[in-house]
């Protein structure tokens, strides 16, 4: 039993640390949004998440589904103590990521006019030579995940995102400075489009640096750990070793389901992003100039805000398929079950609180956070973030289930249900831009029913697939309403403090803070979690020792 708690235990510790990991890149990366909105503009932000969308797609084809799909392919090595073999597959990874990122660089170098026109084409050529670096960054990250040691991935994904920061907003102003000779925005349009072009540049070239400095550190780990690896390869004595042909076919097999989910399941964004700035304007004659200016609002402020909490189901997922994998081919159903079920209720209990604090504080955080030029632009991002704001909770369980069903073999299950959400999605927000006033507010409702739809279907498929029965008051019923007396309590405080000091800025974090603490104290008193559970987060002994001294727990 002190095995099964401790093997319980160190699961959720890994998901945390890579979680707190996710958490705060996706913290810094909100954060000096701020800085580069005012830089850059929304415009510039539009042109900058037109040609990311791209990007990504490309991206998750070539080299972003490598880490996950390499550590399960190692993880079921190592679980047979066949190091060698495991090694071997590494090796394999590398000289595939090599070939195959090389290829799609040149692809999206020389192709980006296929997929974006005008200023947006040069942004995207930028972008190109950060997917080779990506992947075989990768790689590493994925080796590392595979021996159940998160701490390296999570030290990349910060400083990644620390360079990125600093470069995004730095790059950005010297560009604008350079070729522009002033910040000052020109008062005619195609001096606006010019600023926005070489600020979106410069927030590529630091997604570049961010992922370069991050490679540098993984390649300096791995060397410093390379000779115990090797020492543990030649102790190996196991007779069988995979040759490079059914490695490469191995990794091909593994990687092939990967990639294809992840990039149905990240179309939507892409779909989204067409259908907006290229049918949208051709159907109502709108200037497109003012659409990429509140598809940057849309996709630069409100989107953003909304992907932060899902960081942490993004690094439970990483966590869950190593894990899952292994269980599998040990036979280990129940012991499946349980890792499945601890990780669902984790999810839900930050997620939740997340939601429900965006949609009553969405106004204040948006201020606290972006430059708005107008009340009018303020009011767009916070009622699309209050629109967006119950996403949150469907795509970390969605995200979560879809791992777990790559991590217990079912591959093209995500991808069907991804597909089909896809498809959905893609026939509301047409019907919603043709039919109705709603304009942006159909694509916020679009990506809403998108997550919506993964959610169900993947929840429904694991449930399929285990024989699995989640526990439904402490994972959803508890952390509702306890979120439910945290969203009350922050609209209040937030509230009382506007009136006094008449700044939504200083009146936000003292709200904030104050919804954590009730929440957390809810929640225990609902008996919601228990001391072990919270031991299991990161910092859990500080909480456990602050809710003892408190007495929420005896």
């Amino acid at each position: 039993m002190a095995d099964k708690n401790s093997s319980k235990n160190n699961f959720i510790m890994q998901a945390g640390i890579l979680a707190a990991a996710g958490i705060i890149s996706r913290i810094i990366g909100l954060l000096y949004r701020g800085p580069l909105q005012s830089v850059i503009g929304n415009l510039g932000l539009g042109y900058y998440q037109s040609a990311y969308n791209y990007y990504t797609i490309i991206l998750l084809i070539s080299s972003y589904s490598i880490p996950s799909a390499i550590s399960k392919a190692i993880a079921q090595k190592l679980g047979e103590k066949e190091y060698r073999n495991a090694h071997r597959l590494f090796h394999g990874a590398m000289i595939y990521v090599l070939v195959v990122g090389g290829i799609a660089s040149l692809f999206l170098f020389f192709g980006a006019g296929l997929f974006v026109s005008g200023a947006a084409v040069t942004v995207l050529r930028t972008f190109a030579p950060t997917i080779f670096v990506y992947g075989i960054l990768g790689v590493l990250r994925g080796y590392f995940q595979a021996h159940k040691s998160m701490a390296q991935t999570s030290v990349s994904q910060i400083l990644e995102q620390i360079a990125n920061a600093v470069v995004s907003v730095g790059a950005a102003y010297l560009l604008i400075q350079m070729f522009m000779g002033t910040m000052e925005v020109p008062a005619d349009q195609a001096g606006q489009v010019m600023r926005a072009t070489y600020g979106a540049v410069g927030s590529a070239l630091g997604t570049g640096v961010g992922v370069l400095v991050a490679l540098l550190f993984m390649a300096g780990v791995y060397a410093l750990n390379r000779g115990m690896i090797l020492r543990r390869v030649q102790r190996d004595r196991h007779e069988h070793v995979d040759s490079y042909g059914q490695i490469f076919k191995t990794i091909t097999l593994v990687v092939t389901p990967f990639i294809l989910s992840t990039a149905v399941y990240n179309l939507s964004s892409t779909v989204n992003n067409s259908i907006y700035t290229k049918w949208y304007p051709s159907l109502r004659n709108l200037d497109t100039v003012s659409i990429y200016e509140k598809y940057g609002i849309f996709s630069g402020q409100s989107l953003t805000m909304s992907n932060i909490p899902i960081a942490f189901a993004s690094a439970m997922a990483s966590a869950m398929i190593p894990s899952v994998a292994q269980l599998i081919a040990a036979r280990d159903v129940k012991g499946a079950r349980e890792k499945i079920g601890l990780a669902v209720k984790t999810t839900m209990v930050i997620s939740i609180p997340c939601a429900v604090g965006l949609f009553v504080l969405a106004k204040p955080v948006i201020s606290l956070l972006f430059t708005n030029k107008t009340a009018e632009e303020l009011n767009l991002a916070a009622a699309l973030l209050m629109t967006l704001s119950l996403s949150v909770i469907f795509y970390a369980l969605s995200t979560l289930n879809s791992s777990i069903l790559q991590g217990l073999g079912k591959v093209n299950t995500p991808i069907i249900n991804a597909g089909i959400s896809l498809v959905v999605q893609t026939v509301a927000a047409v019907l919603l831009l043709m039919f109705t006033r709603l304009d942006l507010y159909s694509i916020a409702i679009a990506n809403t029913l998108y997550s919506g739809m993964m959610c169900v279907l993947n929840q429904w498929a694991v449930r399929r697939a285990v024989g699995y029965r989640q526990e439904i008051v402490k994972t959803f019923v508890i952390p509702a309403f306890a979120s439910a007396f945290m969203g009350a309590a922050a609209w209040a405080i937030y509230e009382g403090l506007y009136m006094v000091t008449k700044s939504m800025r200083i009146s936000v974090i003292p709200a904030i803070v104050i919804a954590a603490v009730v929440y957390f104290v809810m929640l225990i008193l609902m008996r919601g979690i228990t001391e072990q559970e919270l031991r299991s987060f990161p910092k859990g002994y500080l909480l456990v020792k602050v809710a003892k001294k408190c007495r929420l727990l005896r």
